[in-house]
């Protein structure tokens, strides 16, 4: 079942270490299958190593295992939650890397702060509410999901144009279009943590990015205007020289 998309997955997540993103288990990638309402998630605990594609595990959106010997992720909860949440993302990743836990540790958005922000994300990266004793008590997992959604929708964000956010005092969650979008833009954010740690220590001053110089960066890469990269019209002429 969905041998597919169970290699995408797997492949992403071994894009973590590799990356530089999790140290030992601390982190998993899921994708899913809109149309048959199913995704693919790491095991929990098991090394990467250790991990093939066989090990992944099926959930349906109720966060039911449909297929898998292994245990699957103990933040399922978070990603079903999500993915219910977020009809428009395919795949989702959460880490533990050590410059957005700072930011997430501190409560504090990631602010934009320069163009390497602007690229990826098009408003701050915000820190959702910290959970409750209550709220972790009764669905520690699920309540995550759930303060990240209502973060975005108090504050009125697009979770696609912004395609991340901090869990207060926990760490960063990541998504986007494909498994392997999702562990680039959890890359994208752990480098604009570390960026934006340094500013702080170098300046005291104001150093919010322009909103003209954020909008040019964002819009280079997004949207029906974008110029960045190669375009299908570029990539067949270039085929044809050739």
């Amino acid at each position: 079942m969905l041998e597919q998309l169970k290699r995408e997955v797997y492949e992403a997540n071994m894009q973590l270490p590799k990356l530089g993103l999790v140290t030992f288990t601390w982190g998993n990638v899921s994708g899913i299958d809109r149309k048959q309402g199913l995704y693919v998630i790491k095991p929990s605990g098991v090394d990467y190593e250790k991990l093939t594609p066989e090990d992944m595990v099926v959930v349906n959106l109720k966060g039911e295992v449909v297929e898998g010997k292994l245990n699957p992720s103990s933040d399922t909860p978070t990603h079903t939650y999500l993915y219910n949440h977020f009809p428009k993302i395919g795949g989702i990743v959460h880490t533990h890397s050590p410059w957005a836990v700072s930011f997430a540790a501190a409560n504090m958005d990631i602010p934009a702060l320069n163009t390497t922000h602007a690229d990826t994300f098009y408003t701050d990266v915000p820190a959702a509410n910290a959970l409750t004793k209550e709220e972790i008590a009764e669905d520690y997992e699920g309540n995550t999901g759930k303060t990240i959604v209502q973060t975005f929708q108090d504050r009125h964000l697009d979770y696609e144009a912004t395609p991340a956010a901090l869990v207060s005092q926990h760490g960063p969650f990541a998504w986007g279009e494909t498994a392997a979008k999702a562990v680039y833009n959890a890359k994208v954010l752990e480098v604009v943590a570390q960026e934006d740690f340094h500013t702080f220590e170098l300046t005291h001053r104001s150093s919010e990015l322009p909103q003209y110089l954020l909008d040019k960066h964002y819009y280079r890469k997004h949207g029906k205007n974008a110029y960045y990269g190669q375009t299908n019209a570029q990539s067949k002429t270039h085929a044809k020289r050739k």
